[in-house]
């Protein structure tokens, strides 16, 4: 049996159906779903010294989550974990209420501490330039095929490119893609879809990649061995080696492309709305942080360049 196969085995019923909802209806990612199960799983271990469960949530109350909480904070978890647990189970209570299973959340109006957002981690356009030209040398090094460089090259020029998540990337299949326009359906974070251009790089590889096979709607659009998809730990170990070649930090995700993408779209003059468009951003708010991003260089550019900086 499987790993992931033995881990839903002893997933009991009410947190499997939760993180099945999580998973195929809002498409969050395996890592958030398999965050939320930890904490929801602490909570349950919490609860059960009180004499109350999640598996019969209507018992929970404030009480029982302020006390929770408070044995987090004493445990030592930061405000940013904190955060995720209270996240876990706001998420957890509302699919509840949702199916008429509670009549109230326990979670909502509670008081937490205040996390400080972090600016995000992006690359210049010229480190970019030289992360997207590493198929490209492998392949001039006898050390790729040309086969691979072009999958290798499309990945992450959709991830650039198209500012997408690599959850996206893995999920995109052909139906998805709007050939005449160079454009996808991309089904993101909480089921919802936005339209979002490719460009012309990216359709041409798309291009290259799939000459001579007949994909139907279904197949990925980046396909991996036997035409399966890509998993998200391949595109980041791929990802590992071209940052090694251009020599940027090996620690840098995918997820990284995707800041570059909106600092960079911001940097060129593009406004803050299509930017979020673009994002899949739910609240202007989340897409506003990379203004902060773009302050920032300003500022150390004035402090370079003028007198008075």
């Amino acid at each position: 049996m499987a790993e992931n196969d033995q881990e839903k085995s002893v997933c009991p019923p009410w947190l499997q159906e939760f993180l099945d909802y999580i998973l195929l209806e809002r498409r969050y990612s395996a890592r958030t779903a398999r965050n939320y199960r930890q904490a929801l799983e602490r909570l349950e271990q919490t609860l059960s010294g009180d004499g109350v469960s999640l598996a019969r949530p209507g018992k929970v109350n404030e009480r029982h989550i302020r006390s929770h909480l408070i044995e987090l904070r004493r445990a030592g978890l930061d405000k940013r974990t904190l955060q995720l647990h209270a996240s876990a189970g706001r998420r957890f209570f509302r699919f509840l209420r949702q199916r008429d299973q509670v009549d109230h959340n326990p979670f909502l109006g509670l008081a937490l501490p205040r996390v400080d957002r972090k600016l995000p981690v992006f690359l210049t356009e010229l480190q970019v330039q030289r992360f997207l030209e590493g198929p490209a040398r492998r392949l001039a090094a006898g050390a790729l095929t040309e086969e691979a460089a072009v999958r290798d090259q499309l990945v992450f020029e959709l991830l650039y490119g198209g500012g997408l998540r690599v959850s996206e990337l893995v999920g995109l299949r052909w139906g998805d893609v709007e050939r005449a326009s160079g454009s996808a359906r991309i089904r993101g974070k909480g089921g919802k879809e936005r339209i979002c251009p490719l460009g012309r790089i990216a359709m041409e590889l798309i291009r290259r990649h799939h000459a001579g096979h007949a994909p139907t709607p279904t197949d990925p659009v980046v396909r991996g061995a036997g035409g399966r998809p890509l998993e998200a730990g391949w595109v980041q170990r791929r990802m590992k080696i071209y940052l090694a070649d251009a020599g940027l930090p090996v620690d840098l995700t995918p997820h990284k492309l995707r800041h570059s993408f909106a600092t960079h779209l911001l940097n060129a003059g593009a406004d803050l709305r299509s930017v979020q468009e673009l994002l899949g951003h739910a609240s202007l708010s989340t897409t506003q942080i990379y203004t902060h991003v773009e302050m920032k260089r300003l500022k150390s550019l004035h402090q370079q360049a003028h007198p008075r900086g």
